[in-house]
């Protein structure tokens, strides 16, 4: 079985929730990680538009694995939280997308072996898709 999600984000209403919500939404979304390698906490300049495609490829993996975010979705069925699902970067850079708690159960119950995910952004958009790959799936070209 294949499954995808996709989600679109615009940056700025990422950055109107940091000025609002500031640390205490900052640290509910993301992880410390993601908030490092965003530009958070460095000394660097905070990158928004990272940010933002941190933020869609949460939600475009809540739709791939057919759930939604906790505190984020509404309506019944599984929920996993943010911090479940984790960007990183491979060492050549490639984003990557860990999963944690409740978000690596659903996905060992649906038989999700890989997950890949794609990120790009401008400065009013950013987006994310992830393809999942569940066992018994051959793809041959």
């Amino acid at each position: 079985m294949l499954y995808h999600g996709v989600d679109l984000v615009e940056v700025a209403r990422v950055r109107r929730a940091v000025e609002r919500w500031g640390e205490h939404f900052l640290r509910r979304i993301f992880t410390p990680g993601e908030l490092i390698a965003c530009g958070w906490g460095t000394g660097a300049t905070p990158r928004y538009e990272s940010l933002a495609a941190r933020w869609a490829a949460k939600e475009a993996a809540a739709k791939a694995l057919g759930c939604g975010l906790s505190g984020l979705a509404a309506g019944p069925g599984t929920h996993v939280a943010c911090h479940d699902l984790e960007v990183t970067s491979s060492p050549s850079g490639r984003p990557e997308l860990r999963l944690h708690g409740e978000a690596a159960l659903v996905a060992a119950a649906l038989g999700l072996t890989h997950l890949a995910l794609s990120l790009s952004h401008t400065q009013a958009h950013a987006i994310a898709s992830v393809v999942g790959l569940a066992e018994g799936l051959d793809f041959r070209f």
